[in-house]
């Protein structure tokens, strides 16, 4: 057939193909593939395998390919990465996706990072630590060994660990070298705070002392407790000390002079914890930038402004109960905005602002669970047996790790918890270093670490 013979007839049969119903058209081209030999059947192998499969991803669009994308699981989407190269392209480079993901699992986003490939990184290396977190791998242990008595002060600050003991010395440790830094004589250390230069110690003969590291001189001396001092607290800027003490009171110091400025009372049992902190929100007592004292005993929490007046009242009393066999556990959390502290009633969260008990958590055997550290995301917390995470979005366990049997201290000073930013969100840089830390009955100190990512 001449080729504009052909052209008519194929004109002329499209036409009537287009005219039939579309169970004519089946039957239609079920006898014209009846009638097909072995080169027309795989011309229309090839030719349907085109125009069926087609490639969206590749031919839409990118912001719909991403729009699309995001209605996805990242399980999904790590799947569709092996389609193709095209495939692994688009998704990778679709960072709002990679982002929920990662603010799902509990990780920082930091929106200023632009490479557009990083975010499927990100998840990759999230999804790892929480499944190590999942399986209780996520963490190692260590030890230091140099004390010969009962170690009762910790404190936690930059990498560094410093200890205080019954044999009258205190130590300070590179927690990722395990090596001592600096070794002082010093008083029995009921407390005890550090910064670069100096040490503050609370001790259990009634009176407060600050320490040179280098010479490990006695710079400053602090008396006037008639009981053991179980917190301190400072501040350069203010050049004030807080400490607390067995005789019921706080009392205010000149840091530099030693020269006691005031001294709180109110409190019906041991102050166990004291915290110096400035204020992050605005209320009818407290503007941003005030710096606030908190006290707490057994049983009460008190919130006391501070600064260049010496003479302050108590602004405020917190309580879980009127109950007095319902106490609060010694660890006190408190970031300017929140105060969190535990009880054998839950995990209480105050708003800092209004003073108003914003939740109550109450996971399965909570009277066994105290509070280490509180996040936006996270919660620290450990019993007898083991350390625990917690999600604070859904209030459930998501990890533990097993402890030894640590020195038991109904204070609770001789447990602490290391690094805290990752509670506000894992970044996988903050996942690394000192997580716990508590004394042992043979005067080591053992040491819960992250590991490293695998």
């Amino acid at each position: 057939m001449e080729k504009k013979d052909f052209e008519a007839w194929l004109d002329n049969i499209s036409v009537t193909f287009l005219s039939l119903t579309d169970l004519q058209k089946n039957e239609t081209l079920d006898h014209l593939i009846s009638l097909s030999g072995a080169v027309q059947l795989r011309h229309l192998s090839n030719n349907l395998e085109i125009l069926l499969k087609r490639d969206f991803l590749k031919l839409l669009p990118l912001e719909l390919s991403f729009y699309l994308l995001k209605w996805l699981d990242p399980q999904t989407l790590l799947t569709c990465c092996l389609v193709s190269k095209q495939w692994n392209k688009v998704i990778s480079a679709c960072t709002e996706v990679w982002q929920t993901a990662c603010k799902n699992l509990g990780w920082q986003i930091d929106d200023s990072v632009q490479d557009p490939l990083h975010w499927k990184k990100v998840y990759l290396k999230a999804i790892l630590r929480m499944k190590q977190l999942k399986d209780h791998e996520a963490f190692e242990t260590s030890s230091l060994i140099g004390h010969s008595a009962r170690v009762y002060a910790l404190y936690y600050k930059d990498g560094l660990l410093c200890t205080g003991s019954d044999d009258l010395s205190a130590k300070l440790w590179d927690v990722s070298t395990g090596q001592c830094i600096y070794g002082i004589q010093t008083h029995t250390c009921a407390t005890v705070k550090f910064d670069e230069q100096k040490l503050v110690t609370g001790s259990f003969d009634n009176t407060v002392a600050c320490w040179e590291w280098s010479s490990g001189a006695k710079i400053q001396h602090f008396r006037g407790h008639t009981g053991a001092v179980f917190s301190v607290d400072y501040n350069d800027e203010l050049d004030v000390l807080v400490s607390g003490s067995a005789d019921f009171t706080l009392k205010v110091w000149a840091l530099s002079t030693g020269m006691c400025l005031n001294t709180l009372t109110g409190h019906t049992e041991w102050v166990t914890k004291v915290v110096l902190q400035k204020c992050k929100v605005k209320s009818l007592m407290h503007s941003p930038g005030d710096y606030i004292l908190l006290s707490a005993d057994k049983y009460e929490i008190k919130i006391w402004p501070i600064g260049r007046e010496i003479n302050c009242k108590c602004l405020k009393t917190l309580s879980v109960s009127e109950d007095r066999s319902i106490s609060l556990q010694p660890r006190l959390h408190f970031d300017g905005k929140y105060i969190v502290c535990s009880s054998a009633l839950g995990l209480y969260q105050w708003d800092f602002a209004s003073y108003d008990i914003l939740r109550v958590i109450k996971p399965p055997d909570f009277a066994n669970l105290s509070l280490l550290g509180f996040g936006d995301i996270f919660a620290l917390l450990f019993d007898n047996k083991y350390l625990y995470i917690m999600d604070l979005r859904t209030e459930k366990l998501i990890s533990r790790w097993p402890l030894p049997e640590y020195r038991k201290s109904k204070r609770g000073s001789s447990f602490l918890a290391g690094e805290m930013s990752w509670l506000n969100g894992l970044d996988g840089q903050n996942d690394m270093g000192l997580v716990f830390a508590t004394s042992m009955p043979d005067h080591s100190i053992h040491l819960v670490l992250w590991k490293e990512h695998g």
